[in-house]
């Protein structure tokens, strides 16, 4: 069984928006925008620090399923649709080889938010909030 393409190094995307879902709870926003870039992710990154995080938009609603192969640290995966949290996955733990699980809502997703592990939590974000 082939694996996915080897990744050459981490991606550092620059912060492009920021989501507010109260005037004192911002983060901080990369945005995985083109194809290879959401394919990368966070994959051969550290942590992500408070506040900061990764945002992987999509055109079209459709069926959402990420992984952690590659990835060096635990994450929240917070998915979205039309602006509205439809889904969370708190504290996903890394995967080094395959077979991989895969995440993600049953019903379909316009956007996922992947933050460090636990900072959904301590951000207090739940479903429903836009």
């Amino acid at each position: 069984m082939e694996g996915p393409p080897a990744v050459a190094g981490p991606q550092q995307l620059p912060i492009t928006q920021r989501w507010c879902f109260s005037e004192q709870r911002c983060i901080d926003l990369e945005v995985a925008q083109t194809p290879e870039q959401q394919r990368i992710g966070m994959m051969q990154r550290p942590g992500l620090p408070p506040l900061r995080g990764m945002w992987f938009p999509f055109r079209r609603p459709q069926r959402l399923r990420f992984w952690m192969h590659n990835t060096l640290a635990p994450l929240d995966m917070v998915f979205l649709r039309q602006g509205r949290v439809i889904h969370i996955e708190e504290r996903v733990p890394v995967c080094p080889r395959l077979p991989c699980p895969s995440y993600g809502p049953s019903g379909l997703g316009d956007g996922v938010i992947e933050l460090g592990a636990g900072e959904a939590g301590r951000l207090d974000i739940k479903l429903n909030d836009e």
